[in-house]
C-alpha cells in the first residue's frame, strides 16, 4: 500500500515537473517571437528613417546643385529675404518692400461729371460696356472680379509702354508717369492673383479672357495713341463701376450670400493683413486701390485736357 502511494506521488511529480516545462517552453517561444517581432520593428522603423534621412539630404543636394547650376556662371542669385518674424518669404512675384497697407478711408463716392464732348462719348462706352457683364455674370461677383481684373491690368501697361516710347524718341523725361502707370497695372495683376485663389476659372472664362483681352488691348493701344485724353478718361470710369461692383460684392458678404472665406495667404502679405483676415478685408482694400486708380486716370485726364503734357505735372508714383 506504502509502495503504491508512493509511486503515484512520484508520477504526479515527474508529470507537473514535464507540464511546467511545457509551459516555459511556451512562454519561451512567445517572448521568442515577440521579441524577433519588435526587432523587425524597429528594423524597419530605423530603415524608413533612414531613406527618409537619405531622400531629404538627395533633395537638399539637388536643390544646391541646382543653385550651383543657376548661379555659377552668371553670377545670379537671389538674396535671403526674410518677413519681420524671420520667416523666409515665399513670394517671387513681389518683394516685403513692395508691400503696403491700403488707404481705405479714401472717398468712394467722387464722381468726374461728363461736361465736354469726350467725356460723354468715354461714359457712355462704359455704361454700354456694362451691359453684357451684368447679363453674363449677374451677382457671380467672385467670377466678375477675376474676369475683369485680367481686363484692368491693361490701360496701365498700354500708357505705360507708349510713354516709356515716348520718352526714348523725344529724349525727355516722362516725369515719373512711367513708373506710375506700370505700378497700377502691377497692382491689378495682383488683385488678379489674389482672386485666382479664390475663384478658379472654367475653360469657357479661360476662352473669353483670351478673346477679351485680344480685343481690348488692341483697342486700347489705338485709342491712346489717338487721344491720350480719352484713354485715361476711359479708364477712371471704368473704375468707377469697379467700384461699384466690389461694393454690391461687399453687400453680398455681409447678407450672407457669399461665404467670409479666410484671406488667401498672398493678400494677406501683399496688403499687410492680420493674419486672420477674411475675405471682406481682401475686397475693402482692393476697392480702395480701384478708387485710387480712378483719381490717378482722372487726374491724367485733366492734364490733358488743359493743353498740358504728363510730364508738366508730378506723377502719383507709390499712390495705390
Amino acid at each position: 500500500m506504502n509502495q503504491l502511494v508512493a509511486r503515484s506521488l512520484m508520477r504526479g511529480l515527474i508529470n507537473g515537473a514535464k507540464c511546467n516545462r511545457s509551459i516555459l517552453c511556451s512562454v519561451t517561444r512567445v517572448e521568442l517571437r515577440d521579441e524577433k517581432a519588435a526587432f523587425g520593428r524597429m528594423m524597419s522603423t530605423e530603415t524608413a528613417l533612414a531613406e527618409k534621412n537619405q531622400k531629404e539630404k538627395s533633395v537638399e543636394e539637388v536643390e544646391k546643385q541646382s543653385e550651383v547650376v543657376f548661379s555659377s556662371y552668371w553670377g545670379i542669385q537671389r538674396p535671403k529675404i526674410t518677413r519681420e518674424d524671420g520667416s523666409p518669404w515665399p513670394w517671387n512675384c513681389f518683394m516685403p518692400w513692395e508691400t503696403y497697407q491700403a488707404d481705405t478711408s479714401i472717398d468712394l463716392s467722387k464722381h468726374h461729371v461728363p461736361k465736354t464732348f469726350v467725356d460723354k462719348v468715354a461714359y457712355r462706352t462704359v455704361k454700354l460696356l456694362r451691359i453684357p457683364t451684368d447679363i453674363f455674370f449677374q451677382r457671380r461677383y467672385g467670377c466678375r472680379a477675376m474676369m475683369l481684373e485680367t481686363v484692368a491690368a491693361v490701360p496701365g501697361m498700354v500708357g505705360g509702354m507708349l510713354l516709356h516710347l515716348r520718352s526714348l524718341r523725344k529724349f525727355e523725361h516722362s516725369g515719373g508717369w512711367v513708373k506710375a502707370l506700370l505700378e497700377e497695372a502691377e497692382n491689378e495683376r495682383m488683385h488678379l492673383m489674389t482672386m485666382v485663389e479664390l475663384v478658379r476659372p472654367k475653360w469657357y472664362e479661360r476662352l473669353l479672357v483670351l478673346t477679351v483681352q485680344g480685343v481690348f488691348f488692341n483697342a486700347f493701344f489705338v485709342l491712346y495713341v489717338l487721344s491720350p485724353k480719352a484713354a485715361h478718361r476711359v479708364v477712371g470710369y471704368l473704375e468707377e463701376e469697379a467700384i461699384h461692383s466690389y461694393t454690391e460684392f461687399l453687400k453680398d458678404i455681409d447678407s450672407g450670400a457669399i461665404e467670409n472665406v479666410p484671406a488667401p495667404a498672398i493678400a494677406i502679405d501683399y496688403w499687410r493683413l492680420p493674419k486672420d483676415a477674411t475675405l471682406k478685408d481682401v475686397i475693402t482694400v482692393i476697392r480702395a486701390d480701384e478708387a485710387h486708380h480712378r483719381d490717378v486716370n482722372h487726374f491724367a485726364s485733366d492734364i490733358h485736357f488743359q493743353g498740358k503734357k504728363l510730364n508738366e505735372a508730378p506723377a502719383p508714383i507709390g499712390y495705390h
